[in-house]
């Protein structure tokens, strides 16, 4: 069966309950369809076999909950954790120096951009747990990031779902390269506004 078959009828049979178990598991950063998931359940909106609110909600919490748990692994795991199951989460010891670096940059820039970046949007909340980020801070980083692609993906569903394939393929290629750039760009800034309080501090 192919993916698109057997997403539609999970969605099919489960409906908002199944998609709230589906982007829990996406969101600890464990390989899974979630984003197609997601833009399938638009797709079903539109089609009127799904309702609006009930899966905008399932999403939302689902992802938000998937990492919550993935955050309290880490702060209270931590690293042995990702070193014993980072193959699960396609996690290397370079990936992961690579993201402390960043997260180390700027927090929020990390949560909420950083989950669109293939390199490291696995590693997003658990290494914001073991960064010892205050959780208030990581809720409610999580949840803006959590709000945009949520709404983003059910609107590609609502919108195009007749062009899923077309439309998964941009979302892997093409948004990945935007947030990474938004993300370096960031940092960029960042650097040349210390710099500039660094110069009028001496």
């Amino acid at each position: 069966m192919m993916m698109k078959e057997w997403v539609m009828s999970y969605l099919g049979a489960l409906g908002a309950g199944g998609l709230f178990l589906g982007v829990i598991i996406e969101a600890m950063g464990i390989p899974f369809p979630g984003g197609l998931m997601v833009i399938l359940a638009g797709f079903l909106v539109n089609q009127g076999r799904l309702n609006f609110f009930p899966v905008f909600a399932a999403t939302v919490i689902g992802f938000n909950l998937g990492a919550g748990i993935a955050f309290l692994i880490g702060r209270h795991v931590g690293e042995p954790f990702l070193m014993h199951f980072g193959r699960y989460l396609r996690v290397t010891p370079k990936r992961l120096e690579q993201a402390q670096k960043l997260l180390e940059q700027s927090s929020a820039a990390f949560i909420i951009f950083g989950r669109f970046v293939p390199m490291i949007s696995n590693l997003t909340p658990y290494l914001a747990g073991l960064s010892g980020l205050n959780i208030f801070k990581f809720i409610v980083y999580n949840l803006l990031f959590t709000l945009f692609w949520t709404s983003f993906n059910l609107s590609l569903g609502i919108l195009f779902g007749h062009s899923w394939e077309y439309l998964l393929y941009l979302t892997r290629s093409w948004l990945p390269v935007v947030a990474g750039g938004l993300l370096v760009l960031f940092f960029i800034i960042l650097y040349f506004v210390r710099g500039r309080r660094l110069m009028t501090k001496i």
